[in-house]
């Protein structure tokens, strides 16, 4: 009890560093979305100095906090907490139905929209609605309440009504090719203009969407979308976040983020009865091999790119590349690649050195792949951070084209935030990450014996932690541009 009181004091004190650091005078800080948009400009008065260094600070105090909770029974019962909601198995699957005939239909609007539709982004259907509703929209609904893209899915509607399965997912394969796909889908969002030109978006959704439902008619639906799609990847690792759920056929809630230590079996592989809406039993364990621990990093990356050179200072690194004689998407590709190779490098090293400190017949392999989930709770702090201020600027639009989606909206409305709302910013970032650091704590009890091997297993994870939230609070600091050379 003494330790918990301890360990409540301790992150009250965390949460008032916090506080001082918004108080202070300094920088503007902002973000903005990539291409289409941008959230309010105006300024918050913030050190970077503090801001950055507060973060780590802080992330650094939590992790401490959470080595003093060493109760395991207390630790077991919080990722253990759940609720069976009220709700009947007819209304679900009528709310199924309902939901496969919206993905259809908002699928076939977007691609006419995107041909036939304005040149305008902000009031073109296609655009809003992919990225407003879709890129930052549903991808919010999936990790803070629940994963709907299954049900939502066009594709996978369309594929599970054909023959298919005509050739077996080769299983070496894993999640590689939703990795390679999720890199080259935020490549074509960064480099290519599909959101700002409606008519090439549409054109990127008519190739997706033959190669998403002959990839699935050939290897089978649920081999598809579970390992190949990097859309619905995408939104399984978000939705596993999320505090509601599907199992064994009922509605269940959980606290937010405890569904990635896993089920409640300690055995490895134990199935936890969830459901991803389509009949399909997750894993105990999300992450299961080394492709789901680069897909997780994936995701925390293409946020902090995205987030780079959309600043005034990443667009000055890219014009000095440029200066000395490199085509820009060179430069571009090479930010990206480089980037995301030091990133996941940075995690491959922590899980060396993890398993070189600790006396343990764990290999680093199996401590990357079992200490991966809190990196989801970080990217789900990264995407609100980058996206809410995004979404709110631009839901009137939204609405606009989604009332009357075969018009022009004769006025348009994007909002004008207020200064204040930029503050969140910090907020959504430290709480992913605290978030993942309980995750992390409540992982390593799992997998070791000794409290003392449990507490030092995670210190090489927590700074890889504490160094991506200082790369991001750095980013969302800096006043945000257009990035130069892409038009």
């Amino acid at each position: 009890m003494r330790r918990h009181r301890f360990a409540a004091r301790a992150l009250s004190l965390c949460l008032a560093l916090v506080g001082v650091a918004l108080l202070a005078r300094g920088v503007a800080a902002s973000n903005a979305a990539v291409g289409l948009g941008e959230a309010s400009r105006d300024p918050l008065s913030v050190p970077r100095w503090l801001y950055v260094a507060t973060g780590g600070a802080t992330i650094g105090a939590s992790a401490l906090l959470a080595s003093f909770v060493t109760d395991r029974r207390f630790v077991l019962r919080i990722h253990r907490w759940r609720r069976t909601l009220p709700g009947r198995e007819t209304a679900a699957r009528a709310g199924v139905g309902l939901a496969n005939a919206l993905g259809l239909g908002l699928l076939a609007l977007v691609v006419y929209r995107g041909f036939v539709g304005p040149a305008v982004p902000t009031v073109n259907l296609a655009v809003v609605v992919v990225f407003a509703g879709f890129r930052a929209g549903v991808t919010m609904f999936s990790y803070a309440v629940g994963n709907v893209w299954p049900a939502l899915n066009p594709w996978r509607t369309v594929a599970a009504r054909l023959p298919n399965g005509f050739v077996d997912y080769p299983e070496r394969l894993a999640r590689w090719p939703a990795v390679a796909g999720v890199l080259a889908l935020v490549w074509v969002e960064t480099t290519t203009g599909v959101t700002n030109r409606p008519s090439l978006l549409a054109s990127a959704i008519l190739v997706y969407s033959v190669l998403s439902v002959g990839g699935a008619v050939v290897v089978g639906v649920d081999a598809w979308f579970r390992n190949v799609d990097p859309v619905s990847v995408f939104f399984r690792f978000y939705g596993r976040v999320a505090p509601l759920s599907w199992e064994d056929g009922r509605l269940r809630a959980h606290l937010p983020g405890m569904r990635l230590v896993g089920g409640d079996g300690y055995e490895d592989g134990a199935s936890d009865g969830e459901s991803d809406g389509t009949g399909v039993d997750e894993s105990a364990h999300l992450v299961t091999d080394v492709s789901d621990v680069a897909f997780a990093i994936a995701l925390v990356w293409e946020l902090t790119f995205s987030g780079f050179v959309t600043t005034v200072q990443g667009g000055g690194v890219v014009r000095a590349l440029v200066g000395v004689g490199l085509p820009p998407l060179v430069v571009y590709a090479g930010l990206y690649l480089l980037g995301f190779a030091a990133f996941f490098g940075a995690y491959v090293l922590a899980a060396r050195v993890a398993a070189a400190r600790l006396q343990t017949y764990r290999e680093a392999s199996e401590l990357a792949v079992r200490f991966a989930p809190p990196l989801l709770a970080i990217a789900a702090g990264y995407h609100l951070a980058h996206y809410f201020a995004f979404f709110l600027s631009l839901s009137p639009s939204l609405v606009a084209v989604l009332a009357a989606p075969l018009s022009t909206p004769a006025n348009p409305v994007v909002l004008t935030l207020p200064a204040w709302v930029s503050a969140l910013n910090i907020v959504f970032v430290l709480g992913g990450h605290l978030v993942a650091i309980w995750v992390a704590h409540s992982t390593a009890y799992r997998l070791f014996p000794s409290r003392l091997q449990a507490i030092r297993s995670q210190y090489p994870f927590v700074f890889v932690m504490m160094a991506y939230t200082a790369a991001s609070l750095w980013l969302v600091s800096l006043p945000t541009a257009t990035p130069p050379f892409l038009s």
